[in-house]
This record gives C-alpha cells, sequence and structure tokens, in this order.
C-alpha cells in the first residue's frame, strides 16, 4: 500500500485554514466565540498557522453536556479556534481516505448521508429476504487510540500531520468507561490502554469511518456480501436465508474482536426483511418507508413544548420555524402524507395562539 506524505503545507496553507474557518462557522454564526473569531479572521488564522509550524498550538478544554434524545449521550465541544485546527486536518485527510472507503459507508461523506442510506436500504429491502440489523456497543468511547494512530500510519507517512492527528486523538477528554477485555489480553490490559473519542468533534466522525473501514472491507471483500450498508456504527447485512446471515453474524462478531469492539448485544439481530427494517429514525419495508414510532412521539412532545412556551409567551418562533422545517425533510422520505397534514394543523395551532388577530387577518 502506497503511503502519502507531503500534506503539512498543504495543511497550514492559509487558503486551507479559511476553508476550515468557513466549515467551522456553519450554523454557528451567532454564537459569541465565532463572532469574536470572525471580527479579526486573518489575525486568528495568522495565529493559528504560526502556532502549528512552530508546535505550540495548546488544545484547550472541552466543553460537555448531555443530550437524553434519542438516547443519553455527552457531547463535547472543543474550543473554536480548537474545531478550526480539526477542520484543518480533516480537509487534508479525507481525500486521502475517501479513495479506499466503500461505497456504502454513508456517515459524513460528502454526497451521502442518512436519507441516501435509507434509500439504499430501501433497494436491498426489495431484493433480499432476511437482514442482519446491527449497532456497535458504545462505539466512540470504545475507540481504541493506538489501534486508530496505527490505521493511520498506513496510509500516512508524513510525520507532522501523524503527530497533529495524535495531538488531537490523545487530547480527547474522558468518555464512558468501557472495560472490556479480548483475545490475548492480560489482567491490566483494559486500564492501560488509551480509548474514546469525544462525540462533537468533525476530527471523531472522521475518524470513526477511518475505524471502522476495516470492517467495512472485511464484509465486502472477505465475506462477500453483497447487501450491505454502514452508517457510524449502525449497519445492515442482507441475505438470502437465516442460517447465512447467523454464520456471518459470528464471523463479525469475531472480527470486531480485533478492533477491541463488540456489537451491542440487544440490537444485534436476524429478522426477515418484511417486518421492516428500524434503520436511521425510518421504518424500512420492500414496498415503501414510514417514519419510526419515536420519532414521531418526540417531535409530539416538542410541539407540546411549545405549547407551554407560547402560553408562558417565551416561544422562540426562529427555533419552531426551524425545527418544523428540518422535521418536514426528515419525513418527506417516508410515506407520511396524512401525519405530515396532522402535523402541520398541530403546528400552525401554535403559532395563530402567538400571532396577533390583526396580522393574522393580513
Amino acid at each position: 500500500m502506497k503511503r502519502v506524505g507531503n500534506l503539512w503545507d498543504r495543511l497550514v496553507s492559509f487558503p486551507n485554514l479559511l476553508r476550515a474557518a468557513r466549515k467551522a462557522r456553519k450554523g454557528k454564526r451567532s454564537r459569541f466565540d465565532v463572532r469574536a473569531f470572525e471580527f479579526d479572521v486573518e489575525r486568528e488564522l495568522l495565529r493559528i498557522q504560526d502556532e502549528l509550524l512552530v508546535g505550540t498550538h495548546a488544545f484547550g478544554p472541552y466543553h460537555t453536556f448531555t443530550v437524553t434524545e434519542p438516547k443519553p449521550r455527552l457531547i463535547s465541544a472543543a474550543p473554536y479556534r480548537d474545531r478550526v485546527v480539526h477542520h484543518a486536518l480533516c480537509n487534508v485527510l479525507e481525500p486521502v481516505f475517501e479513495r479506499s472507503f466503500i461505497a456504502d459507508s454513508y456517515a459524513c461523506r460528502t454526497g451521502k448521508g442518512t436519507h441516501a442510506a435509507v434509500r439504499r436500504c430501501h433497494a436491498f429491502a426489495r431484493r433480499f429476504p432476511w437482514v442482519l440489523k446491527a449497532d456497535i456497543r458504545k462505539f466512540f468511547p470504545s475507540i481504541d487510540h493506538a489501534i486508530l494512530k496505527a490505521q493511520l500510519a498506513r496510509k500516512i507517512k508524513d510525520r507532522r500531520i501523524l503527530d497533529l492527528a495524535a495531538w488531537v486523538i490523545d487530547h480527547s477528554n474522558d468518555q464512558e468507561p468501557v472495560i472490556d477485555w479480548f483475545p490475548g489480553d492480560g489482567l491490566l490490559d483494559p486500564a492501560d490502554r488509551r480509548r474514546g473519542l469525544p462525540i462533537g468533534n468533525q476530527t471523531s466522525q472522521f475518524f470513526g469511518n477511518v475505524y471502522l473501514d476495516a470492517l467495512d472491507h472485511f464484509v465486502t471483500d472477505r465475506l462477500r456480501v453483497r447487501g450491505y450498508i454502514r452508517y457510524v456504527d449502525d449497519f445492515v447485512v442482507f441475505g438470502e436465508g437465516k442460517r447465512e446471515l447467523a454464520a456471518i453474524r459470528e464471523r463479525i462478531t469475531a472480527f470486531l474482536e480485533s478492533l477491541r469492539l463488540r456489537p451491542h448485544p440487544g440490537k444485534t439481530t436476524v429478522f426477515p426483511t418484511r417486518q421492516g427494517i428500524r434503520f436511521l429514525g425510518y421504518r424500512v419495508f420492500g414496498s415503501h418507508i414510514r417514519m419510526a414510532r419515536d420519532g414521531v412521539i418526540r417531535f409530539r412532545r416538542r410541539v407540546r413544548e411549545w405549547r407551554v412556551e407560547a402560553a408562558a409567551g417565551v416561544l422562540d418562533r426562529e427555533q419552531m420555524r426551524r425545527s418544523v422545517a428540518s422535521w418536514l425533510g426528515h419525513v418527506c422520505h417516508a410515506a407520511a402524507t396524512k401525519l405530515r397534514e396532522r402535523m402541520l394543523g398541530e403546528w400552525a395551532a401554535v403559532l395563530e395562539s402567538v400571532t396577533p388577530p390583526s396580522a393574522a387577518n393580513r
């Protein structure tokens, strides 16, 4: 395998840093730290450039918080200047690794995404009668730093790029503890190995794809599976029969041990595709696609919260409008015309409750 070098000058170039800053600010331009950085963006980027060139850039502490939907997760937000460096690093690494990523890996890649993954799942559900649905238990907290660094070094030979990537990895804050023993481990190995990447970093999403690229090629190249899709740590494998997929599940489980990962025991099942596949917020059948019930429940709960906020006079209408637009963009990919009309009616009722009668009649 040919390793790629001479990437450092590209990373620290002003055009790359400016491109990274534009990516980092997307959707966050109203935040104080972003506005302060953008106020004198050229000077800030030149400071980052100098720090990277002389090796004095110091990553700051993470701001952490917990989200509960759709499940409890620890989110870690790096300082804005660090996020610019993260994007600058991804700008030069992604083209190198993109060449080897399989077509059916859909997370955090240009031209891919959740809706493309669901459409592909729908196509496979029409072709195959059985499916293995799985995800990896505590994926981001379980990512092994030594294994990830070795994977990066297999394709990158620029030592300064590898040192910066290692710096980003080693600066990861403490994640949810995961203690697992794997074949060949000694008593203290699980405690001695550094693990975990913060959910929220651009680099973490990219490194997650690098980490599981080996799984993608194992399934498609070694097992010769013709129907396989992965989105972050959720993946589906399609086949002709239950026994075939049960055997594939065992081989995948054994392979994941080489990455010091384990499939989630309660979410790794084989079943007929006619039952519908819960995948990325949808329930996918061979004939059609529905919204997943829990997503609908969450949106209805949010509408109830808007009603309470409207009654208290604290409703953020712009935030509500963005939430509704996002939900409509999600639901339009499913066969849910009546649901969409009903939920729009409830949203309109909330709007009417905060719109003065004279404005509503214009």
